[in-house]
């Protein structure tokens, strides 16, 4: 069983840096569409932090529904929040690695507060922000910050991908946002690239 996220690397931390910011992603792996990064910054002084967040988890165990439920209290809970996205155009052009980097740097200028410390999950280092960071191993099942940030980044690029498919119906973008299932493969090798595809990426046979 996957323990559920906690406040204890916050905890840690929050003596030293008030503003902590968990950063997730979503859709690094996908043939169609952005990389989107979350940034969420929690209070430090909110006793029931916990308890209001209760079921925040990594986005990937929660189901859309649940996802959807909790998207709107950790908006409204959080200090600040952010969302950060990089097209399918800058993937082709600067490669998964930056681009995601850059996703993650868009989330934290659209924070209203700037970090003094980022929490990411593991992959998601931005050694150029010249901000101490941790990257975690499993970060989004460990750090609530992380959980909160990678539901955002979840919702929000599978809002976009639905609305994306009413442009481009016959890839059934809504269904598979864009991950590369069979039905998504036999529709690229039918139909070609659209706009939003990644033209880089391989597909698997």
């Amino acid at each position: 069983m996957i323990s559920s996220p906690d406040l204890s690397h916050e905890q840690e931390l929050w003596p030293a840096y008030k503003y902590i910011a968990g950063l997730d992603e979503a859709g690094r792996g996908a043939l169609a569409g952005p990389v989107c990064v979350g940034a969420v910054i929690l209070s430090d002084d909110d006793p029931h932090l916990t308890q209001t967040l209760s079921g925040v988890h990594d986005s990937k165990q929660l189901t859309p529904r649940k996802r959807h439920q909790l998207t709107p209290r950790i908006k409204e809970t959080a200090l600040t929040w952010g969302i950060g996205l990089a097209s399918a155009d800058e993937i082709d052009e600067l490669g998964i690695v930056p681009a995601t980097r850059l996703a993650a740097n868009r989330a934290i200028e659209a924070l209203s507060i700037f970090p003094e410390f980022l929490l990411t999950d593991f992959r998601l280092e931005l050694p150029e922000l010249g901000v101490s960071q941790a990257a975690l191993v499993k970060g989004d099942q460990r750090s609530l910050s992380i959980a909160a940030a990678s539901i955002l980044a979840k919702t929000a690029r599978d809002d976009l991908m639905r609305e994306l498919d009413s442009q481009y119906p016959n890839y059934r973008l809504g269904i598979h946002k864009g991950y590369g299932t069979l039905s998504h493969r036999r529709a690229i090798i039918q139909l070609g690239f659209s706009p939003i595809h990644r033209k880089t990426f391989q597909l698997k046979k």
